[in-house]
């Protein structure tokens, strides 16, 4: 692995005088929706080098709704929960990085280290599973970013939203990279596990660490999810493995690899989906390729393009998962094979929505009439 290849030159460098350490990104280009890009010059003053580290900041958001909606035909959900907006752990190639651009912020640096967390969201979540038109459906948490980056433990908002949907019985798909934060709510998941409640995705993109390292700097180690996967499944947690995302000729030798480690651990089921780069994402992930990995990068883009039909990303529902193309039904093939020889292809155990009840307030009983004592 190399740093010296220089960046992108269409990708303006983030502030000189600042010390960036343990990034996904080296740039802090423009959101799409500003009129103006920004330049760095020196003003001539010497910044003392503590200060100069970049830091992570973390902004207060008051959701009046946190229940979001979603109709796309290729996904086996339709609400999601976002506690936070966006994420520490620095995933280079992070496909959520274009919705910082909504908050007037770069997809690159400010993705992931100006954050928005949502702590009245718990709150705001059981007033909306207690009106009266609210139907049950399983919600999905960690689709867009990461419910278990660091500042959860700081701010426990997954913790709190855990426990209105155990509260109300109410079934919840949980997808992260998370590890020592996930056990820590062991004793909310198993009891809800037990009732068919909760189900847990755990993305591995890699098993090498130093690879993990440069493409996901801080999120959990390799070893460290596996394991995470291992203490779910103890605790009686159905566990999928993904192999998320695919990356062509850096990540996608190791599919089986990913699995079988998976499995080992307990995992029931397994899944893949394909590098995603839409919108900001494309530059920035080829900036940290030709820093990070020169000599590959060429054969890294051509192989994805191969199965975008010649461009970065294809939007297409039902292709932008898979992609298409002969190498993209190799990798389908490889995946089923292993798949059904570590007894993986089989889905988890459906959740249960019949059991979803709004818990009655303190002091109302369960027919909505007051107590007296």
């Amino acid at each position: 692995m190399s740093s010296d290849a220089p960046p992108d030159p269409a990708l303006p460098a983030v502030d000189p005088a600042l010390r960036v350490r343990a990034r996904g990104s080296a740039t802090n280009a423009t959101g799409r929706f500003e009129p103006y890009a920004r330049e760095h010059a020196h003003d001539g003053w010497d910044i003392p080098e503590e200060e100069r580290l970049l830091r992570t900041e973390v902004a207060e958001e008051r959701p009046r709704s946190v229940l979001n909606y979603v109709r796309s035909p290729d996904l086996p959900f339709d609400r999601t929960i976002n506690p936070y907006r966006g994420c520490e752990h620095g995933c280079t190639y992070c496909f959520a990085r274009p919705t910082h651009a909504y908050l007037g912020l770069s997809p690159g640096l400010d993705f992931e280290t100006r954050l928005t967390a949502r702590p009245d969201a718990p709150e705001v979540l059981a007033r909306e599973l207690a009106r009266k038109s609210y139907r049950p459906r399983t919600i999905a948490i960690g689709t867009n970013t990461d419910p278990y980056q660091p500042i959860e433990g700081t701010y426990r908002i997954m913790r709190g939203l855990l426990q209105v949907l155990s509260d109300f019985n109410h079934p919840v798909a949980i997808v992260t990279k998370g590890a020592a934060l996930i056990e820590r709510d062991l004793d909310l998941l198993a009891p809800m596990a037990a009732r068919g409640l909760v189900s847990v995705g755990v993305s591995v993109t890699t098993l090498d660490p130093a690879l993990s390292r440069a493409m996901e700097p801080r999120a959990p180690a390799p070893a460290r999810r596996i394991a995470a996967i291992r203490a779910l499944t103890g605790a009686g947690v159905p566990v999928r493995v993904m192999a998320a995302p695919v990356v062509p000729v850096l990540t996608e030798p190791e599919l089986e690899a990913i699995m079988a480690a998976g499995a080992g651990a307990g995992a029931r089921a397994a899944s893949w989906i394909l590098l995603r780069l839409p919108l900001e994402v494309a530059p920035l992930f080829r900036d940290w390729l030709a820093r990070a990995y020169p000599d590959s990068a060429a054969h890294v883009l051509n192989r994805l393009r191969e199965m975008r039909g010649g461009a970065d990303f294809d939007a297409e529902w039902g292709k932008r998962m898979r992609g298409e193309g002969l190498y993209a039904d190799l990798i389908a093939r490889r995946f089923a094979i292993a798949a059904k020889r570590l007894g993986l292809l089989g889905p988890t155990p459906p959740l249960r929505s019949d059991l979803f009840a709004v818990p009655p307030r303190r002091g109302v009983g369960q027919d909505g009439q007051l107590s007296l004592f």
